[in-house]
């Protein structure tokens, strides 16, 4: 089965509009079999109060990437859960943007991995990441954000 660019696409504008995404200013960029892409342009709202990068920004970061990173490969009627996340912090930054490479490592029946790269606009590796999914069946599919939006996804596989 091929992926529906079109679920993709439609997918990608309901999740950046989702309250949590709003909170950060975190967008998927792009997402594909294997890959994500996320972006974060720093506000003040990201700072701790010595004027750097919140940590929490960064595992914020890495558990969307490591997410969307591993989406394309399931059944469309299955939902994941984080396990856990492990995350690196290499560097901090002040402003710019903060860009996200979430990389598949093993997509599996009930467990998935994935494996995240946090950049500044520069490739100066700011955090890394792994991330552990729980694949459900049944709970928090993806077909419920867009009822919850009150609108439909097309069908994710062609």
């Amino acid at each position: 089965m091929k992926l529906n660019q079109e679920h993709i696409k439609k997918l990608i504008a309901l999740v950046n509009q989702s309250p949590f995404f709003q909170l950060l200013s975190m967008t998927i960029q792009d997402m594909g079999v294997g890959f994500s892409k996320l972006h974060i342009e720093m506000e003040h709202k990201h700072l701790s109060p010595y004027m750097a990068i919140q940590g929490g920004v960064y595992a914020a970061l890495i558990d969307a990437a490591a997410y969307w990173a591993v989406y394309a490969e399931l059944p469309e009627e299955a939902g994941l859960i984080t396990i856990d996340v492990n995350v690196n912090n290499l560097a901090s930054i002040k402003e710019g943007t903060i860009i996200a490479h979430g990389q598949r490592i093993k997509v599996g029946r009930s467990i998935c991995l994935a494996d995240v790269r946090v950049e500044d606009n520069n490739g100066r590796i700011l955090s890394q990441g792994t991330s552990k999914l729980l694949v459900t069946q049944g709970l928090q599919p993806i077909n419920q954000i867009a009822e919850l939006a009150g609108t439909s996804l097309p069908p994710k596989f062609l």
